[in-house]
């Protein structure tokens, strides 16, 4: 998204926010832009990002033309820094790395800007330490979190920033938008069930990563049926190698959980349209009564409970050989 009105059509309390502290030069040192996954977050602060180094502003837009605004697309900007987990958490070296990186002047102005992503994740010492560092802040430095779970941070930290609620889009609204954008009607409502952000659906729409994803999960959850004793061989030779990364880890996992709704309430309503899984009727009825309706409230909490143990850094491919064992059972 490229404009502060784009972002608006989707989260347009936060960005009215934004907009009338642009309008009266207040931005703050400090803001936590909090929402679930797909809802703006990292589309919001790198707007925001480039308005506070554009060239040539358009209002209170960003031209999205010169060097800077293209440095920012890139991930290239001297000036802008970027902050993710490293593994589980991010660490107190990462934040002391930062502070280190601040004590040098700008590279190309006094502004300096930086982005943490996923900041619940922080761990004691690196909050604390990022405490300090944003009760001293420079006149020209902004600093950005962003987080699906704001609650879990220190309240010190939630105290010093301008808090930016970010609220889920309607999955009707974007499966509409989706298929405006010529996205099909059973991809549209997939992706819509995955994910808030019109962006992000665009995007894993012309992914031929998540194609495969998509054809494992599906493969895997048939298999129940048609080859039990052959999912654990299944799980190492396709999903391991597929998943690589956390993320990808839990994007399959959130497709699991689809599949396995999709049986469930095809238990409750025997005439419900699916999410993930073929609506073909003779595969549906196999899976179907593979799984009772208690199984399945406990197949979807075990997967729940997988992807906190990803966020707790447990190793992954023990996660989902521990996984695939719960459900066979």
């Amino acid at each position: 998204m490229k404009t502060w009105e784009e972002i608006e059509q989707i989260q347009p309390v936060a960005t009215r926010t934004i907009m009338n502290s642009i309008k009266k030069n207040r931005i703050s040192h400090a803001y936590l832009f909090q929402g679930d996954r797909g809802t703006g977050k990292k589309e919001m602060a790198l707007l925001l990002a480039k308005y506070l180094f554009c060239m040539n502003r358009q209002g209170e837009n960003p031209c999205n033309h010169c060097i800077n605004c293209q440095r920012i697309d890139s991930g290239n900007h001297p000036d802008m820094h970027w902050i993710e987990p490293d593994g589980a958490s991010i660490k107190i070296e990462q934040v002391r790395n930062l502070q280190k990186e601040f004590t040098y002047s700008g590279m190309e102005s006094n502004q300096k800007v930086y982005i943490i992503k996923d900041a619940d994740t922080l761990t004691v010492n690196a909050a604390n330490r990022l405490l300090k560092f944003l009760e001293e802040p420079s006149v020209e430095t902004t600093a950005m979190m962003l987080t699906e779970n704001g609650h879990s941070m220190l309240s010190t930290i939630r105290s010093r920033c301008q808090i930016i609620d970010l609220q889920s889009l309607p999955p009707g609204i974007l499966q509409e938008r989706l298929q405006q954008e010529g996205v099909n009607e059973t991809d549209a409502k997939l992706l819509s069930a995955l994910t808030n952000s019109l962006t992000e659906a665009l995007e894993l729409a012309q992914d031929d990563w998540f194609a495969e994803a998509r054809k494992i999960v599906i493969q895997w959850v048939e298999m129940y049926t048609a080859q039990p004793e052959d999912i654990y061989t299944y799980i190492h030779q396709n999903w391991i190698p597929h998943f690589k990364d956390r993320e990808g880890q839990e994007r399959g996992l959130d497709l699991l959980i689809l599949g396995f709704k999709d049986i469930l309430h095809q238990h409750i309503y025997t005439d419900a349209n699916t999410i993930l899984l073929s609506n073909d009727s003779s595969k549906l009825e196999k899976i179907v009564i593979t799984f009772s309706q208690a199984q399945l409230l406990t197949i979807l909490n075990q997967i729940l409970m997988a992807k906190r143990k990803l966020k707790a850094n447990v190793q992954p491919t023990l996660v989902i050989e521990q996984l695939a064992l719960q459900i066979q059972r």
